[in-house]
């Protein structure tokens, strides 16, 4: 048997090569939209990739499933359970197979047994992975998909706060409860497969270990000690972060279709720096993909900063309107990367990009913004020379704050922007000072030009106000 691990950072999204190396044949379970990489390793194992495994309806990314399909004729294996509401459509002109609990994939030696483990969608199924090469009895493991994560479980609420389905949330719970039931059942020697590791919004605390086993996760995941079904969902309810707003278009992309990444035109270069400052000049979206640091010093007014980095994709889905054509300002050597990036989520509306050197050497004007530390900034809190704005969740502000800070968190700037004082000075703190250097370029775009960002965050700050009270 063969099985090969791909994760995508800026997802935090694993998926998973199987194949038999008897039939050379090999399934992807949990593809992402970029198939390159699973044609690639199965050319290279020499392998023929026949199938692709869906463990529910994803939120976070645009699903590989159809992708490959549509390229290359592999059969998706989709679930058919969680009622009328939770079924993939457009579906009949590609080769695909509905499941339900209990049913079984063979690829050759290798069979995967499909159970239905509702809870963080209704549709959620797992796959328990047996090679009959090996054992025919025992299983090896299991492919949890957004059930069960190290070191935590799906979070239900996502359908009633990212796609508006009410009443969802504390249902889900319960059917995760009764899941989780069901799991504790398996073999304590299974693997545990999850698609998603540290940093995914698909949960509140996944670990960053890749995988796991089921004994481990009975005795260490939070989500396993608790037998008492309303005290389990109310602590699973609690403290979610906030789901980013392009959650509730994945949903819809992965119930539905979307256009396969083949079919997308390339887009053009921008050419001239009187062109793009044109398109700025008409309100067109831009985004600068530098560093913070690099932003900060100069850059183009009416631009936004998203520096490309691990977090670029969940911050690229608060920000970038998906009705509106996009244009990029990037280094040319990571133009691709941040096409994909933007794919894999679904802004398919890129439609011009320019080397941002050579747009912030010719530019006509430039603008800047101030990174100022902690003790610098007491100084103008105390003087009442600055309004603070907290751009972090919901569960930091509540954990601790600057006295006197307005909150807004930073996925919602841009709605509520009004909100934002003009005729004074804005300190931007986030717990570090990268959501807060985001934040800045927001705000900047927009008209409030006076904004300073507080570099280290709102952890710095509390470590400033702890020395001066020694």
């Amino acid at each position: 048997m063969l099985l090969k691990y791909f994760y995508d950072e800026k997802l935090a999204h694993a998926s998973y090569m199987v194949g038999c190396q008897a039939v050379k044949e090999a399934v992807i379970v949990d593809p992402g939209r970029n198939v390159d990489p699973y044609i690639k390793a199965a050319a290279k194992e020499g392998m023929k990739l026949v199938g692709a495994l869906e463990t529910h309806i994803h939120a976070d990314f645009v699903s590989g499933s159809r992708e490959l399909a549509e390229r290359i004729g592999v059969k998706m294996f989709l679930s058919d359970e969680g009622g009328s509401d939770w079924k993939y459509q457009h579906i009949d002109h590609l080769p695909h197979t509905l499941l339900k609990d209990g049913d079984i994939i063979k690829v050759g030696n290798i069979t995967f047994e499909v159970i239905h483990t509702p809870g963080h969608t209704p549709e959620s199924i797992s796959f328990i992975l047996i090679d009959e090469g090996v054992n025919a009895d025992m299983p090896m493991g299991i492919f949890t998909g957004d059930f069960v994560f190290v070191g935590d479980v799906g979070r239900p609420d996502l359908l009633e706060k990212a796609a508006g389905v009410k009443g969802t949330s504390v249902t889900g719970a319960y059917e995760m409860f009764e899941s989780l039931k069901h799991f504790k059942e398996l073999p304590e020697f299974m693997q545990v497969w999850p698609a998603h590791g540290a940093g995914s919004a698909c949960g509140k605390s996944l670990g960053a270990i890749p995988s796991s086993t089921v004994g481990y996760e009975k005795r260490f995941n939070w989500a396993m000690q608790d037998e008492e079904a309303d005290r389990f969902v109310e602590t699973l309810l609690e403290g979610q972060p906030e789901p980013p707003k392009y959650f509730a278009s994945m949903k819809h992309v992965n119930k539905v279709g979307t256009t396969s990444v083949s079919e997308l035109p390339s887009p053009a270069i921008i050419k001239s720096i009187e062109e793009l400052e044109t398109l700025i000049q008409e309100g067109a979206q831009v985004i600068d993909t530098r560093s913070s640091n690099e932003f900060s010093h100069s850059h183009l007014p009416g631009t936004i900063n998203i520096p490309f980095n691990k977090s670029f994709t969940n911050w690229a889905g608060w920000i970038v309107d998906y009705r509106r054509p996009l244009y990029l300002l990037t280094e040319p050597e990571t133009t691709e990367e941040v096409k994909i990036a933007l794919q894999s989520i679904g802004v398919d509306q890129l439609e011009s990009h320019m080397d941002v050197n050579k747009a912030i050497q010719s530019a006509s004007m430039l603008e800047s913004y101030k990174n100022i530390k902690s003790n610098e900034a007491e100084h103008l809190i105390k003087n009442r020379e600055v309004a603070v704005l907290d751009v972090r969740s919901q569960s930091e502000w509540d954990a601790g704050h600057i006295n006197g800070a307005k909150h807004i968190m930073l996925g919602n700037l841009l709605d509520r922007i009004e909100e934002v004082p003009l005729d004074i000075p804005i300190l931007i703190n986030c717990q570090a000072g990268g959501r807060s250097a985001i934040a800045a370029s927001i705000l900047q775009s927009k008209g409030v030009k006076d904004v300073l960002n507080l570099t280290g965050g709102y952890t710095d700050w509390q470590t400033e106000v702890k020395k001066q009270n020694v």
